[in-house]
């Protein structure tokens, strides 16, 4: 078995304000093996994009990491100094942000967004890295890469700066790619493009990967943590489209008022969820296969960081509740397949209890 590449462990992110500290991340815990795409779903407020945030230093102030761990290949990155953190960001974490405006400058033009963050993380000369920065272009589906380098983002459709959003995510080759709702402001037909790329620089290249040795039996590929020429890096896909996890995910991680409250294979979790949430949300997709004259609604909305209820925090909305569910807030328990954080799953001694 390889080693997770990322390994997030008891995350607490705190925002202090006049009126108190407002916890907006609550013992968070999961980890992504090199070459898996990780998806984390959940309504808005959930905590997914803060999750995204914390990885790669990027929460915004007075927003602090109070507590837990968060492990790249084995190094503690959650306490770095900002120098030392911006180095590791873009060169061995790589970030795709939903709208790919306020990813790229309008005033230059792709080709030196993508030139100048060659040459700051790989120390590549400015043709070097001018090839580079084409190929990363062609790479990521952009035609005629070689006149369309020198044109500026506005001269881009929002699939194509999208594209061109993930080439600068790709640029040094990063160990991990944190995509927060990549796919959220395109089209279908752009959606499933950015997928399929986001699956195939995820799991690289099917002639390269039957040359290398064959992992050992029950176990994952061995890597050495890199990401070899852009392909087999970990990926946390943020997301609220349980469409988009199903094509493109390995595990999926479903978040509710900071916490995980579900986490498996993305089959599992989709077609036989184990917590109320993960049902309501699984509930609410309509179906190809079965007609219903109505949707499952989850009644009620997600508490605010100010209210967040005892015990557990979905407990007011949960049709399953009982009296422990409003004591006592459950951790990951074994639920099948997956971990679901739901006393539905203790043992029958505790459930009593």
């Amino acid at each position: 078995m390889s080693k997770p590449l990322l390994e997030v462990q008891h995350l607490r992110v705190e925002f202090p304000t006049r009126r108190g500290t407002l916890l907006a991340l609550d013992d968070v815990s999961f980890d992504i093996a090199p070459g898996e795409i990780l998806g984390v779903v959940g309504e808005s407020g959930a905590g997914k994009s803060l999750t995204g945030a914390a990885i790669i230093g990027l929460l915004e102030p007075p927003g602090r990491v109070a507590g837990g761990q968060i492990l790249l290949a084995g190094q503690l990155i959650d306490d770095l100094p900002p120098d030392e953190m911006r180095k590791i960001r873009g060169r061995r974490i790589g970030a795709i942000f939903q709208d790919p405006l306020t990813s790229l400058n309008p005033l230059y033009t792709v080709g030196r967004q993508l030139i100048e963050t060659i040459q700051v993380h790989l120390g590549l000369n400015a043709d070097q890295a001018r090839q580079r920065a084409i190929q990363l272009l062609a790479d990521t589906g952009i035609p005629a890469a070689e006149q369309r380098i020198d044109q500026y983002p506005h001269q881009f459709s929002g699939g194509m700066r999208q594209r061109v959003v993930i080439a600068l995510a790709l640029a040094a080759e990063p160990e991990l790619i944190v995509a927060d709702e990549p796919t959220t402001a395109l089209d279908v037909s752009i959606q499933a493009q950015i997928i399929a790329l986001l699956k195939k620089l995820t799991k690289g290249d099917p002639q390269a990967a039957a040359s290398r040795q064959p992992p050992p039996e029950g176990g994952r590929p061995a890597s050495s943590g890199r990401a070899p020429s852009g392909h087999g890096a970990a990926v946390m896909l943020v997301t609220h489209d349980m469409g988009v996890i199903a094509e493109a995910c390995d595990r999926v991680a479903v978040m509710y008022a900071g916490r995980v409250v579900e986490i498996g294979p993305v089959a599992e979790v989709i077609h036989h969820p184990a917590h109320p949430y993960t049902v309501g949300l699984m509930g609410s997709i309509p179906s190809m296969e079965h007609e219903r004259e109505r949707l499952m609604q989850i009644d009620g909305a997600m508490p605010r960081l100010t209210a967040i209820p005892a015990g557990c925090a979905f407990n007011p909305r949960c049709p399953q509740a009982f009296d422990r569910c409003r004591r006592e807030r459950p951790d990951l328990l074994p639920a099948g397949a997956t971990r679901a954080a739901c006393w539905l799953h203790a043992a029958p001694a505790e459930v009593v209890a």
